[in-house]
């Protein structure tokens, strides 16, 4: 690839270091995408003996590069973002992959497709890790930077994504025990 292309690939990712999400830290620092995107990986890697039929490496590529369009468009929560925002970032993003070298722009085309049509075991488990990353990052945050929405927000969100295997469904209950007991804890 050549230097200038490489840097500016390099350069665009590092936008995600500065927009910030919904999400704020246990610290109560606002969170970044990159960060969301980040952990999520992590949470990939650390499935791969609970899908062994997988290509976690795949599901991994998947998180790293799932928010890549919020650089050109910023985060927008998931209940304010509508039809015409998912549009209007694919469009982008997709402009932004086909600008790319050829070998690089079919793969994260192919990667991108399949994230969209959710019908691989892979795209399901990214899609499962990418809302309940969200829901962890909640449970582990100040329960006073919750909107009032989230706290039944946080009870659903992502529940549908884990349905496709047992222990994603048994992870995700997890997630809403933490989730019942922080409410509890914040009464």
């Amino acid at each position: 690839m050549e230097l200038k292309k490489y840097f500016e690939i390099i350069h665009l990712a590092e936008k995600l270091k500065n927009t910030t999400r919904h999400c704020v830290t246990s610290a109560g620092r606002t969170e970044s995408v990159a960060e969301h995107s980040w952990r999520a990986a992590l949470m990939a890697y650390f499935l791969k003996d609970e899908f062994p039929k997988a290509d976690i490496n795949k599901v991994i590529l998947m998180c790293i590069f799932h928010d890549m369009g919020e650089a050109f468009t910023g985060d927008i929560p998931t209940f304010e973002k509508n039809k015409n925002d998912e549009k209007n970032e694919n469009e982008i993003l997709y402009d932004w992959i086909n600008s790319l070298p050829r070998n690089y722009s079919q793969e994260l085309k192919e990667l991108f497709d399949e994230m969209n049509e959710q019908q691989t075991v892979e795209a399901k488990i990214y899609k499962a890790i990418d809302k309940t990353e969200a829901v962890i990052q909640h449970n582990e945050s100040p329960i006073s930077s919750w909107l009032e929405l989230e706290y039944e927000l946080q009870k659903n969100y992502g529940k549908e994504n884990c349905e496709f295997s047992e222990y994603m469904k048994n992870f995700r209950s997890q997630i809403l025990d933490d989730t019942n007991k922080k409410i509890q804890e914040g009464k």
